[in-house]
């Protein structure tokens, strides 16, 4: 039989652009992971694996403006968003190469020999060492950021690990593209291109988790296509730990005292929020608990009229304009469901923008309001009225995990008046970054970021974007009584390359 061809598609007209490439037999697979396996040596120096992410980023960069264009080519999101979201990828791989060079992700513990603690302490060595191969499955929705450069690869190559890529089938002639510029990158530092291995396919995808030498995996998507990977990493003959980001609804929660402060201005920030990227990104607000009467009804004019004037946009692909499509019809079906602005088909390739508002009530009890407390992939958010603090807790109390959740306070809340620090205490259990006064969409590149949450928005505790999405790659290992002429250098007393360590329980510095 013959390998199915992968077509580059073009979402604003639905039209098949070029084959890109056939899809990966199972083989081609094994090749592939195999490549990855045999260049994990290379990787071996951090010095050489630092220069190796600079490199990626400067090569990236020159080809810019040709990347761009196919980026926009395959997913619309047109050239101002992916240009910034490039640089934003290249700024995460070169944060990356100076945590390598820094070496405190290492973790570096010693413990010298102590006959006179209870019981007695023997050399102790304690680093952390790169698990192996990973497998990484590329979003659709950030072509840069969270696909074959992005956080996932950047952070695992950081970490000492070879990357065989999953293509989104979104966009497999950027996947190439940018897959080439990664390895041309790799071998200006001696490094072999089987580092960063790439393979198109559904089924390609699942011989990819199930493969004895894949180490770990790292997958942003849906619920349902990570889940079933996610439990096929579980059973395995051996189990590997599978970081997937799922879904989220991203709660929002507006008090009557910020609704009667400033109205007009949470309604147009949050229309600006929702309708970012065409609805497309993970951290989109897709429920606003809003408080009935006057202050409420302000905000919702604000809302309307913002959101009126947002123009039909393109989804990645025509699949998941009719999921959108369909997914508001059946909202919208439920009683006591209404749509202020009608989000639905814009064209025969657009959608346009809306959202629904339903009392607050409908949504504390299980039944067929469920289905407005999941997440809806395009322009659309569900706006809960609540007629007291009781409704916001039984809501919020059925909520799933979330990748955020957002408090919008009055000033004088926000200075430690009335229920703002209680309401942050609701949220937190909810989600991974909890917001006060802002809106969720744009996640910094930084130390302390966390992008994950609980189930069902992440499958582990670890984040996807920040300095520590490299732990997530790194097993500790401890030696007891080992000779210092048999240790690794990271280990020796001397300190020969100057790594942050904790000894005896004090911090060098």
């Amino acid at each position: 039989m013959a390998a199915a061809p992968v077509w580059s598609v073009d979402p604003r007209t639905g039209k098949q652009r070029e084959q890109v490439a056939v899809e990966a037999t199972a083989q081609e697979v094994d090749a592939a992971v195999r490549a990855a396996h045999a260049a994990r040596d290379s990787l071996t120096d951090r010095t050489v694996r630092a220069a190796f992410l600079r490199t990626a980023a400067e090569r990236l960069e020159a080809a810019k403006e040709h990347l761009v264009e196919v980026a926009d080519a395959e997913t619309a999101l047109g050239p101002v968003r992916l240009t910034g979201e490039l640089a934003r990828t290249c700024y995460q791989l070169r944060a990356f190469a100076d945590i390598v060079d820094e070496g405190a992700f290492l973790d570096v513990v010693i413990n010298h020999p102590d006959d006179t603690a209870t019981p007695p302490v023997p050399d102790l060595r304690r680093y952390k060492i790169p698990l192996g191969v990973v497998a990484v499955y590329s979003a659709s929705n950030f072509p840069f950021a969270f696909s074959v450069p992005g956080g996932d690869t950047a952070s695992a190559l950081a970490a000492g690990c070879p990357v065989v890529v999953k293509s989104h089938p979104d966009h497999p002639a950027l996947s190439e593209l940018v897959a080439k510029i990664l390895r041309t990158a790799a071998a200006e530092h001696g490094i072999p291109a089987g580092v960063l291995g790439l393979v198109h396919g559904f089924e390609a995808g699942v011989e990819l988790i199930k493969h004895p030498l894949v180490a770990a995996a790292g997958f942003t998507g849906s619920v349902r296509g990570g889940r079933a990977l996610f439990d096929a990493a579980a059973a395995r003959p051996v189990p590997i730990p599978f970081h997937g980001e799922l879904g989220s609804l991203n709660p929002v929660v507006v008090t009557e005292a910020a609704a009667a402060e400033r109205a007009e201005a949470i309604g147009t920030g949050l229309a600006g929020s929702m309708t970012l990227g065409v609805g497309q990104f993970c951290v989109k607000p897709g429920l606003v608990l809003v408080p009935a009467g006057g202050a409420g009804d302000q905000l919702l004019k604000s809302l309307t009229d913002a959101v009126s004037d947002t123009e039909a946009g393109v989804l990645l692909d025509h699949r998941m304009r009719d999921n959108f499509v369909a997914g508001v019809a059946e909202r919208l079906s439920l009683e006591g469901v209404d749509a202020p602005v009608t989000p639905g088909a814009g064209g025969e390739h657009t959608v346009s923008a809306g959202f629904l508002t339903v009392p607050a009530s409908k949504l504390a009890e299980e039944g067929a309001y469920d289905l407005l407390l999941e997440e809806c992939f395009g322009p659309v958010t569900v706006v809960a009225r609540y007629e007291d603090e009781t409704e916001v807790k039984d809501v919020l109390s059925r909520l799933p995990g979330n990748l955020t959740a957002t408090v919008q306070l009055s000033s004088q809340e926000a200075a430690g008046e009335g229920r703002g620090a209680d309401l942050l205490a609701e949220l937190t259990p909810l989600a991974g970054r909890v917001l006060v006064n802002g809106w969720p969409t744009g996640v910094a590149v930084a130390a302390a970021q966390h992008h994950g949450g609980p189930y069902p928005a992440t499958t582990s505790t670890s984040t996807s974007v920040g300095g520590t999405a490299i732990e997530r790659w790194l097993r500790p290992v401890v030696y007891q009584g080992a000779p210092e002429a048999l240790l690794p250098p990271e280990l020796h007393d001397d300190n020969p390359l100057g790594l942050p360590r904790r000894i005896n329980g004090h911090l060098e510095r």
